[in-house]
């Protein structure tokens, strides 16, 4: 079963969600506002993404951090402010249980399950 990740009112979860019912592929949702997010979850998706990949240097939370924050950013700083604000992952990240596929294209899905 795959497992896709995000939160619920983001759109490009929504559509992803779409596209997985809409091909009938299950899988099963993980809200990290209400389910949460922990380290090992966190460090599973770094291993096999990469946490440049898995940064969402274009999210409202990101534009939060300081400019210095922004500026030294590293895999320890980022890993810890993905921890303490989960919107700062791109979204969404879908776990097939072989791979992991970070955000949402319908071609990438097509091409990948």
């Amino acid at each position: 079963m795959h497992t896709l990740y995000g939160i619920s009112n983001c759109n490009t979860v929504k559509k992803a969600k779409d596209w997985l019912q809409d091909n009938n592929i299950e899988f099963q949702f993980h809200d990290y506002r209400k389910q949460g997010l922990t380290t090992e979850l966190l460090e599973s998706f770094e291993s096999a993404l990469g946490w440049e990949k898995l940064l969402n240097k274009q999210s409202t939370s990101w534009r939060k951090l300081t400019d210095e924050q922004k500026k030294s950013v590293s895999k320890v700083s980022a890993m810890k402010y993905m921890l303490e604000t989960p919107t700062l992952i791109k979204r969404p990240v879908l776990d097939t249980g072989e791979k992991m596929i970070v955000g949402f294209k319908a071609e990438n899905y097509q091409a990948e399950l």
